[in-house]
């Protein structure tokens, strides 16, 4: 459930660190100086202006590749529903179906489901209409019908909620204050060397301090993406039923304590779906809400 985030968060480093890099060569190959320099100094109003069209350029293109990023990295094989091989990926399609036409959407999503053993799911997409909702064949095989059909719930409705868009928003405000920032930093950093070298201190420093802040950022999306949680799980609750979407958390649950009692168990998954108490940085790097809290506001309905 914290691959979405995750995926979408990478994909954003590394679109805005290539946009840094072909600005650069551009400028350097045709001798175009970028406009928020003035007199050796920083023309701030323009280097605003600079950064909002770098920073939602950087954000909308790490949406609109999010799917095609997901696809990939996670080796998701899209069922075909007019090729379905076998009665458990007809079972996922058509949940996915039923549930997407009770949440409202004119299209159903592409349903996929991916090879590992960690019980996860996620959702992500570009829009509405070209959606993906992808289940891990550990989660099938781990989990029983109505847990199933909870999770997949708690996926269709981020994507009715348009948590998407709205996250990628989010994104484009920290990529403009990132992007800012970071050339403010390097700028003052390369005034510390000789004038010859300032231009690749200034480069370097500029990719070093855009990842920087940009993993700084990620707490803020993160803190986005556990307040957006407990609305997707009340959406779950409304497509699927109460009872449904309880059960699923629940199972999740008794899944990963059982993995955590197992001293041979090293599955990163866990820690996208549960909070440890042992770091309060892990806690503010989760992309998910502590287990126990969303099951209590689930059941406080």
């Amino acid at each position: 459930m914290g691959k979405r985030v995750l995926l979408f968060i990478l994909t954003n480093i590394l679109v805005m660190t290539t946009i840094v890099i072909i600005w650069s060569i551009i400028t350097s190959i045709f001798d175009i100086g970028p406009s928020y320099r003035s007199d050796g100094g920083i023309n701030y109003p323009s280097l605003m202006v600079f950064s909002i069209i770098v920073g939602f350029t950087g954000s909308f293109i790490s949406l609109g590749m999010s799917r095609w990023m997901a696809k990939t990295m996670m080796k998701v094989k899209i069922i075909d529903p007019n090729n379905v091989i076998s009665s458990q990926e007809r079972a996922v399609y058509e949940k996915v179906e039923r549930l997407s036409r009770a949440a409202g959407l004119t299209h159903t999503p592409e349903v996929g489901i991916y090879p590992s053993h960690e019980v996860n799911a996620f959702a992500t997409g570009p829009s509405k209409k070209r959606s993906l909702v992808a289940v891990s064949q550990g989660l099938l095989d781990s989990m029983d019908d109505d847990a199933v059909e909870g999770v997949i719930a708690h996926e269709v409705a981020h994507i009715a909620n348009g948590d998407m868009v709205t996250m990628t928003l989010l994104q484009g405000i920290i990529n403009t204050f990132v992007v800012f920032l970071s050339r403010i930093a390097a700028m003052v950093v390369s005034r510390f060397v000789r004038s010859e070298l300032q231009w690749i201190v200034q480069f370097a420093a500029i990719i070093i301090f855009q990842i920087l802040f940009s993993i700084l950022g990620s707490f803020v999306v993160s803190a986005y993406s556990r307040h957006r949680e407990y609305h997707a799980d009340r959406g779950g609750a409304d497509l699927a039923g109460k009872d449904k979407m309880t059960h699923a958390l629940h199972s999740l649950k008794a899944y990963i304590n059982r993995a955590e009692a197992d001293d041979h168990t090293n599955d990163t998954a866990i820690q996208t779906m549960k909070i440890s108490n042992k770091s309060s940085l892990l806690k503010a790097l989760s992309s998910h809400p502590p287990l126990d809290e969303r099951i209590a506001r689930l059941e406080q309905r």
